[in-house]
């Protein structure tokens, strides 16, 4: 288990970097993920689509879930719901900041509050993430 960010440069996915997600911060007490609001993850209102700020909530919960890993496991998300509450236009920068809610051995519980520029509350993200025994397909 690590908590400084230097040992999370690998941890960035493909995917998470594909859509512009910038770590901040990871450690074992703060996570916080930034993502520049670009034209490709617009929808057609000119605002950053749903599932782009559903995907920086994830990952931010993810690798705080990942922190928290006893070693020899992996996590996954078992459930999410979002509550869109104000728009996220082009041009601007979504942060998102996970806080756990339950920190179990099977389960752990995170809301991720993701914001905009100017602070003000974009969406919030509650989601369970699974803690899974890893085994390298044989």
């Amino acid at each position: 288990m690590t908590d400084s960010l230097p040992a999370f440069d690998q941890a960035h996915s493909p995917y998470s970097e594909s859509l512009g997600m910038q770590i901040v911060s990871a450690t074992l007490e703060e996570v916080v993920m930034r993502m520049p609001v670009t034209h490709a993850l617009t929808n057609r209102n000119g605002v950053l689509h749903g599932g782009a700020i559903m995907s920086l909530a994830d990952h931010a919960a993810g690798t705080a879930t990942y922190l928290h890993l006893p070693a020899g496991t992996a996590t996954t998300t078992l459930e999410s719901k979002t509550n869109f509450l104000r728009p996220l236009r082009l041009g601007d920068v979504a942060e998102a900041r996970p806080k756990p809610l339950h920190l179990g051995r099977t389960t752990m519980i995170w809301q991720t509050d993701v914001r905009r520029g100017d602070g003000k509350l974009a969406a919030v993200v509650i989601q369970t993430q699974l803690v899974l025994e890893w085994k390298d397909p044989a």
